[in-house]
C-alpha cells in the first residue's frame, strides 16, 4: 500500500492551525495557518541550500493541495 504525497492533519488543540503533513522524502508537517515546519528528517549542513531550493517548491505544492481539497469539500 503506498500513501498520498500529502495528508490534512487536525488537531482540537490548535483549533486555528491547517496542518499539511507530506508523506515523502523529505518529510515534513506545515502549518498554513502561520507557515510554520515542523521537519521529520534529519540533514546536514551541506543539503541546507539544495534543501531550500526544493521546499519553496514543496511549500507551494502544500498549499495548492490545500486549496484543491477545499474546493472538493465545498463541491
Amino acid at each position: 500500500m503506498s500513501f498520498p504525497k500529502f495528508l490534512l492533519g487536525d488537531n482540537t488543540d490548535f483549533p486555528e492551525a491547517i496542518f499539511v503533513i507530506h508523506t515523502e522524502f523529505p518529510r515534513f508537517i506545515i502549518n498554513l495557518e502561520n507557515d510554520e515546519v515542523e521537519w521529520l528528517e534529519e540533514f546536514d549542513k551541506s543539503d541546507e541550500k539544495e534543501l531550500q531550493e526544493e521546499a519553496n517548491s514543496l511549500f507551494q505544492a502544500a498549499n495548492d493541495f490545500y486549496d484543491r481539497e477545499i474546493e472538493r469539500y465545498d463541491e
